[in-house]
């Protein structure tokens, strides 16, 4: 997935295999191998891919050795994967105890609502990992046209539905017009 989230990058900014290359150092052909996901970059080279597009090396970092599987290719997940945005938290609250057996945890979320109630609880801290793709069925932290929810994510022939447990509330249907984000997989 790394090699996908550096070539998306790249063709956005618009720069070519060997302008990098150039940039970076690093040799076109391994670029090639690393873009087309045969090799990984060791950190101190994705720092200088990095460095080199202008765009923060810890969100590409979360990327590391993830893998896309076929659903996830099917409905251009790499697309709504953010490179250059971090999520905002505007109260801090304090340190909760990770368990052990949730490894890939990045952060946790107090659940600001009713929406995925019985599931989870307003109130309940929920895990969350940065970055990472879902299935069909999974739950995940979203940014919607620069709002955060939290929903179960829905893939059906390309067409991304967010879905919150609480049937009162409407599906959020993402359209090409809409600013989405996948920030984490809750875990």
């Amino acid at each position: 997935m790394i090699g996908d989230m550096i070539a998306k990058v790249r063709n956005e900014k618009g720069m070519t295999k060997t302008e990098l290359s150039k940039l970076t150092g690093i040799n076109i052909g391994h670029l090639t191998h690393i873009e087309k996901g045969e090799r990984n970059p060791s950190h101190k080279a994705l720092k200088n891919i990095c460095s080199a597009l202008n765009i923060p090396y810890q969100q590409l970092m979360y990327t590391y050795d993830k893998q896309i599987n076929e659903e996830q290719e099917a409905y251009g997940s790499i697309k709504h994967i953010s490179y250059n945005k971090v999520l905002a938290i505007d109260k801090l609250n304090t340190f909760i105890d990770c368990p052990s057996n949730i490894e890939s945890a990045s952060l946790a979320v107090k659940m600001p609502d009713t929406s995925m109630e019985p599931s989870i609880k307003k109130g309940e801290f929920i895990f969350i990992e940065l970055n990472s793709l879902l299935n069909s069925k999974e739950i995940g932290l979203f940014s919607v046209n620069q709002k955060v929810v939290i929903r179960k994510f829905f893939d059906r022939n390309g067409k991304i539905t967010l879905k919150a447990s609480d049937k009162s509330i409407e599906d959020i249907k993402i359209t090409d017009t809409d600013e989405f984000y996948i920030i984490g997989k809750v875990l």
